[in-house]
């Protein structure tokens, strides 16, 4: 079957309907929507500009035909002429071009325009970006000479430097600044497991990780996936630390304390440890400077405040003493 009219037969023929079909490449090709089938079962005429489109196969196995053409706006209307119907494929990334000329036509007041309809075969779901972000990786790591040598112990300066500036973008309320900084140290999680990929010895991927941490999550919340109750946020917090006791099995509550975090965190940390363990809090009639600074941090935790925020937050309004005072000088 011709997709070209003449020009002249668009404007009398009664308007039909027409289709545009849109997929997401990021949705496995096969697997269209129930309105989406029952439109390409139905239709006069199916037709695809792209012929490497990766749902052709499926609909052939389907029985649906499919015509290779890219007719012009005009064209399509012309097709629906006489009540038919008629359905396009655009190419993934949609048709622009196509798109613009319909409204050209519509808006002319010139043209008997069909129905016209955009039915979503298949849509992204939520995330369905960071499987465009996990391809992208894959190939800059395989091409870039640069990403391409790297390795994890090279790369622990950036994680950490993109994670203080994801605080910092936090603490200032800059909305842009925080999705951008989430986006670099996700870049940063992202990488580093396709990093662990090639490894030779234990290699593992962004899927071991991301199931890794939803098996957790469903572990350690079964107020909300299995059978437990929890009103309080409280209550959600000794669920949570008696799931990971469990999973644990930890000799000593400094197991799983990381060292190298910032020394009020770290202060901080172990003083929750002990006191949820009821071992002895550190001393707060020490001498040296060090031993008033864990003394000091303790207290801050036990009262509900992170310390390292707050040294963060007064050392920023010193900050801003300072820029007064050479102002003034």
């Amino acid at each position: 079957m011709s997709t070209r009219t003449d020009d002249a037969a668009a404007p009398d023929a009664a308007p039909g309907r027409l289709i545009l079909l849109t997929t997401s490449h990021r949705v496995a090709p096969g697997l269209l929507s129930w309105p989406a089938w029952q439109a390409l079962r139905s239709a006069d005429l199916v037709v695809c500009p792209d012929p490497a489109h990766p749902q052709l196969p499926y609909l052939r196995e389907a029985g649906v035909t499919v015509e290779h053409a890219a007719p012009s706006g005009r064209d399509l209307v012309g097709l629906t002429g006489g009540g038919r119907t008629v359905v396009v494929i655009p190419p993934g990334d949609g048709d622009p071009a196509l798109t613009d000329e319909l409204a050209r036509l519509a808006g002319s007041g010139r043209v008997r325009m069909p129905e016209l309809e955009l039915l979503p075969a298949s849509y992204d779901l939520p995330g369905g970006r960071l499987l465009d972000l996990v391809q992208v990786m894959d190939r800059i790591r395989r091409e870039c000479p640069w990403t391409s040598t790297r390795d994890a112990d090279g790369l622990v300066k950036y994680l950490i430097e993109e994670a203080y500036e994801l605080v910092e973008a936090i603490e200032e309320g800059d909305r842009g600044a925080y999705r951008e900084e989430l986006g670099d140290v996700l870049l940063q999680v992202v990488l580093h497991a396709r990093i662990a990929q090639d490894d030779a010895d234990e290699p593992f991927s962004i899927d071991d990780v991301a199931g890794g941490l939803v098996d957790k999550l469903i572990r350690r919340h079964p107020h909300v996936f299995g059978t437990e109750t929890a009103a309080t946020p409280e209550e959600v917090h000794e669920h949570w630390l008696r799931t990971k006791a469990q999973e644990k099995r930890r000799e000593s509550v400094t197991e799983g304390v990381p060292l190298n975090q910032p020394a009020l965190a770290l202060a901080a940390k172990l003083a929750s440890r002990a006191r949820g363990a009821g071992l002895p809090l550190p001393r707060e009639d020490g001498d040296a400077v060090g031993d008033q600074l864990l003394a000091l941090a303790a207290r801050a935790q036990g009262e509900g405040v992170d310390p390292e925020a707050a040294l963060r937050a007064a050392a920023r309004a010193y900050r801003g003493v300072l820029r007064e005072a050479e102002g003034r000088a």
